[in-house]
């Protein structure tokens, strides 16, 4: 039994191994369509300046994002990203809650930050540029969202297509009203947002 089960394990393994093919750097290779966040495959953090000192990270829970996608024409994609201000996350319940309250994201009055893209620009082999409007508190300001494409593969488990991401933003606290009574050389002004992502192709 002892010598079986590892045999077995690695013959599992091959056998998943072998559906799994190099994933494509081309977004010309990806079929067009609709995209889904896979909620379970995607992070989405922020972080700022302490005393203009360490940089302070923290979390959102919840995110969700669509995106419509036609590698012949990827300058026309469009790209909404929804994050629940309530599943704010900094490893303190306390702290949490202040977040949450109307000082800072107003979570029970604003409980949506919504990012939505109004046109993507292609800027290298795996990069773009999505210029959009970026609503917080229930303020909107215009915002930019740096984008890396990882690629894209076929998920087996899902029986679905799948593509990868990363994007950054970088916003100010002070545009959205966020902890107005906080001074910037304690919370920095400027705060860097990071999203992680892999959208499953609508079937």
């Amino acid at each position: 039994m002892r010598i079986i089960l590892p045999v077995l394990m690695l013959a599992v393994l091959a056998i998943l191994g072998g559906c799994v093919s190099a994933p494509t750097q081309d977004p010309a290779d990806l079929p067009s369509g609709n995209w889904q966040l896979d909620t379970e495959h995607a992070s989405a953090h922020w972080r700022s300046r302490h005393f203009g000192l360490a940089w302070f990270t923290a979390r959102f829970d919840s995110i969700d994002a669509s995106l419509d996608f036609d590698p012949s024409e990827p300058e026309g994609a469009q790209l909404t990203a929804i994050i629940d201000a309530g599943s704010v996350s900094t490893g303190n319940a306390a702290f949490d809650e202040t977040l949450r309250g109307p000082n800072w994201f107003s979570a029970e009055r604003h409980p949506q930050i919504i990012f939505r893209s109004s046109s993507i620009a292609v800027t290298g082999e795996d990069t773009g540029v999505a210029e959009g409007e970026l609503t917080i508190r229930g303020i909107a300001h215009p915002a930019r969202m740096d984008i890396v494409f990882y690629g894209g593969n076929f998920n087996f488990l899902e029986n679905r297509d799948v593509i990868g991401f990363g994007a950054d933003m970088v916003v100010s606290r002070s545009d959205y009203g966020i902890g107005p009574l906080i001074p910037a050389t304690i919370a920095g002004d400027e705060v860097r947002i990071r999203i992680e992502a892999e959208f499953l192709r609508d079937e």
